[in-house]
């Protein structure tokens, strides 16, 4: 009867020390996967900042006349992906733009905020 005992008590023991283990090991991957998504949040972010700026030099300051609808919708679409309502409002000044000398002001400021963006 005491080894019967005995060897319950070695069994309940070691099943209890597997269950802290295993429930330590699973809040460490849990907490490991939230940093995985993170950083890809931040990549996928990087991407679309990125991606827009390319598209705006590309199509804007590299363009040699008007910008015609469908690009102008790109670009809108572009900086709607970056889902920032201050780099949205700061493109919405610069398409406001009244004259050269504003809107070169609107770009400088459009350029720093997307390169305050972007992070590692």
């Amino acid at each position: 009867m005491k080894n019967i005992r005995l060897v319950l008590v070695i069994i309940i023991t070691l099943l209890a020390a597997g269950n802290i283990y295993l429930g330590l090991q699973f809040f460490l991957c849990k907490a490991e996967l939230n940093r995985a998504n993170q950083s890809l949040y931040t990549r996928q972010i990087n991407e679309k900042t990125l991606d827009f700026a390319k598209l705006f030099v590309e199509k804007v300051l590299s363009g040699t006349g008007e910008i015609d609808f469908e690009e102008r919708l790109k670009l809108e679409n572009s900086v709607r992906d970056i889902n920032d309502q201050k780099i949205f409002d700061q493109w919405q000044k610069f398409v406001k733009s009244e004259n050269d000398g504003d809107a070169q002001k609107q770009v400088s400021a459009l350029f720093t905020m997307l390169l305050n963006k972007i992070t590692k």
